[in-house]
């Protein structure tokens, strides 16, 4: 299969007043990003108002949840909130999901609900990813107020990185991004996606593999060490993809060999680096 074309998104979660999140988001319209995807964490902002809001300032850029704790929502009221981001951006989301980051168990009693154990975690993943596109399909089928009917669900991303959910998302997503450690290898990469390739079978090809990049260049911001658990300097000796190093043609090589090679043609950048990235993005996307 012909590799797919590249497109990319900026991960922002946070910004000092609406003025400056609707700027971001018209920069990274402007700069060539296909998405702003927005985190869902009790200390970032509420990702479908802040994902509304940067939709309504922007004419093309697509919005996406990075991602959704399964565990946060009863699947309906992710149906009833998607529907309506959907509408208000003219079709514009795309609607990640996820079994919920270790970290978001803490953050869960907030929610009154209950994280649960991993395996139940998968479970309530999977009944949500099937409510959620029973209930979109009827929708487009016109049994909604709140979609027109004839127009598709939005694309279902999903995060994964273990076998169970592997197995899940190569049955349920659309786009799946690859929840790895920042620390993760070249190699390791390599083979995860081959894990997914043999999992996902005749399959592989019609999902779209995003990866998220943490930093672009050496000159990183300290407090990165904090968000990531792990030195930048150590991941940049290393080599790992999560940093992306070099000059603005060696980054792109890069890009294109993991393309090439693995099939990652989606790149997701921390919002801090959307300017860093920039000529890559004018470089690639599209190609």
């Amino acid at each position: 299969m012909h590799p797919r074309t590249f497109r990319f998104a900026v991960v922002a979660a946070l910004a000092p007043t609406a003025q400056a999140w609707q700027g971001l988001a018209r920069q990274a319209e402007n700069l060539g990003y296909s998405t702003l995807l927005a985190p869902d964490t009790m200390n970032t902002l509420e990702p479908f108002t802040a994902l509304a809001a940067a939709a309504t300032a922007t004419e093309t850029l697509r919005v996406g949840t990075f991602v959704l704790p399964a565990p946060f929502y009863p699947p309906s009221e992710i149906v009833w909130r998607a529907l309506a981001l959907d509408l208000l951006s003219g079709g514009r989301l795309d609607l990640g999901l996820g079994a919920g980051r270790p970290d978001a168990e803490a953050e869960v009693v907030h929610r009154e609900r209950r994280f649960g154990t991993p395996a139940e975690r998968v479970k309530q993943l999977s009944d949500a990813l099937h409510i959620v596109k029973e209930e979109m399909a009827a929708a487009a089928n016109g049994h909604s107020p709140l979609k027109p009917a004839q127009r598709p669900h939005p694309p279902i991303l999903v995060a994964a990185a273990g076998r169970k959910m592997f197995q899940l998302a190569a049955a349920e997503a659309d786009i799946i991004t690859l929840g790895l450690p920042p620390g993760t290898t070249e190699d390791g990469l390599a083979a995860k996606v081959a894990e997914l390739r043999t999992i996902a079978g005749t399959r592989f090809d019609d999902l779209e593999l995003n990866y998220n990049i943490a930093g672009v260049g050496t000159d990183l911001p300290a407090f990165l060490s904090r968000e990531m658990g792990i030195d930048p300097e150590e991941l940049i000796r290393n080599g790992a993809p999560s940093i992306l190093t070099g000059t603005t043609q060696e980054m792109a090589d890069k890009l294109r060999r993991r393309r090439d090679e693995l099939g990652i043609s989606y790149i997701a950048v921390n919002g801090m680096f959307l300017e860093k990235l920039a000529p890559v993005v004018e470089l690639l996307a599209g190609t």
